[in-house]
């Protein structure tokens, strides 16, 4: 295959055009018109999916080039921990030698210590302001790409130098990658989430304990940044065969919500997560602040009133009824919603205060408060006469899912009026042709043709 197809892939960024030029044979450290590789013009334009893909197919990315560097050491220099990332390979602590890998963490941490826009000026010495903008450097996190002088760098230095610092062992003290990570006072910052991701993967009982001793640090921003690092504990036990902390992690976050969080967020953060943890305290944590002065707080009570588990959800005791009933005159609608939406889950048609508050809530005069709702209660069909007929007065409402849920519903509780309200579903919008909901009505809808002998269109997906 020709190696210009290649270099012209390379330059629109086309990721599937790359791999199956590589995987027809052509060389993937084929030369640019400049005399360099491709994958320094992968580099140059952080397009980590391409890098990815031409180191995997064996571009040379410790080759040295003209001007003395390399294209591992360019996608440093380019600020990008997603590119360095994909350009460093695997395993590159056996790869590389001692020295290189010492050059390349001084390097980062020059870059990281005295500031990308600053090494910028020394390269460029140009004059004038620098030119910023945000940037998505993955699908989920942001980093500063800043131009001077014709030049291009991102500011993720940060990130780079505690991936590079992992990637050889290098174990930087904890109190160190706290810094690191809460200096741009952004969660959704690489520096951050490199930080998190690797003070997680280190399973010593030592890093543990001195991730969570952060969690009463004076700044709100490094509790907030402890709290992610405890999360992945409780979310992600799989990912390590060994020195699992989710237990010592939700002891520690339900004494850490009992004792109490001033910042309103990062407590809000606290109880959001609560939410998705098994603990046996965790109920009286919700109790604790149902009545909580901000609405953001209350809002994440009433998950925290219910107990989950592997089979159908229960209400944690009778003061969590009592608590919930109070939650749903909430004046704040996403707190009525939430409320909604755990009251939903936990139905009993023969509780008339439980079924009289689900009914309020299906009335309710906000839209996303009276579709969570539905959808709850479309989870747990509960025959409640009350209830079915709130359901299909959601029929009329314009907004389609608030309409599937109620259909959806009244099908589960084999409502006679399930044909009705089907017929007024309506056209499935893009996005729903594998909804389960959808599924189940289009089953109804073949299984009664069949019963009656009479053809039927399925309903559209």
């Amino acid at each position: 295959m020709s190696g210009a197809e290649l270099v012209a892939a390379v330059g629109r960024g086309d990721e599937q055009a790359v791999r199956r030029l590589l995987e027809a044979g052509t060389d993937p450290d084929t030369r640019t018109a400049e005399g360099l590789p491709v994958l320094c013009r992968a580099i140059a334009a952080y397009e980590a999916d391409v890098a990815e893909a031409l180191v995997e197919a064996g571009a040379d990315q410790d080759r040295e080039l003209p001007d003395g560097t390399t294209p591992l050491v360019r996608a440093v220099d380019g600020g990008s921990p997603t590119t360095v990332t994909a350009v460093l390979g695997r395993e590159p602590r056996l790869r590389l030698p001692e020295s290189v890998r010492a050059a390349l963490l001084a390097r980062a941490r020059r870059w990281y210590e005295e500031g990308a826009e600053a090494v910028l000026r020394q390269r460029t010495d140009a004059p004038g302001p620098v030119n910023s903008t945000t940037v998505m450097d993955d699908a989920y996190h942001r980093v500063a790409e800043l131009r001077l002088g014709g030049q291009t760098v991102r500011g993720g230095q940060g990130a780079i130098l505690t991936d590079l610092e992992w990637a050889f062992r290098v174990l930087t003290p904890v109190d160190e990658l706290v810094a690191r990570a809460v200096a741009q006072g952004d969660p959704d910052h690489v520096d951050w989430s490199a930080a998190q991701w690797v003070l997680y993967q280190r399973r010593s009982k030592e890093t543990w304990s001195a991730v969570a001793a952060h969690h009463t640090a004076p700044s709100a921003t490094a509790r907030r940044f402890t709290l992610d690092v405890l999360w992945l504990h409780l979310m992600n036990p799989w990912l390590s065969w060994r020195h699992t902390y989710e237990k010592e992690t939700a002891d520690l976050l339900v004494e850490w919500a009992a004792r109490g969080e001033p910042d309103t967020a990062v407590l809000t953060e606290l109880l959001r997560v609560l939410g998705e943890t098994e603990h046996a305290g965790i109920p009286t944590v919700g109790l604790q602040y149902t009545r909580h002065p901000h609405p953001r707080v209350r809002a994440m009570t009433p998950d925290l009133l219910v107990l989950w588990g592997d089979g159908p959800a229960v209400l944690a005791n009778r003061d969590a009824r009592r608590a919930l009933l109070e939650l749903a005159g909430d004046e704040d609608p996403d707190v009525r919603a939430r409320t909604g939406g755990a009251l939903g889950a936990v139905l009993d048609g023969a509780d008339t205060g439980m079924v009289d508050a689900v009914v309020t809530l299906l009335r309710d005069p906000t839209r996303e408060t009276r579709a969570a709702v539905a959808e709850a209660v479309a989870a747990r069909p509960v025959r409640a006469p009350a209830v079915a007929d709130a359901l299909y007065a959601l029929l009329g409402t314009e907004d389609f899912r608030t309409r599937l849920n109620a259909s959806y519903a009244l099908l589960r509780r084999d409502d006679p009026r399930t044909e009705k309200a089907v017929a007024r579903l309506g056209t499935a919008p893009p996005g729903h042709e594998d909804d389960h909901r959808v599924s189940a009505i289009r089953h109804w809808q073949g299984e009664r043709d069949r019963s009656s002998g009479v053809p039927g269109e399925p309903p559209a997906s």
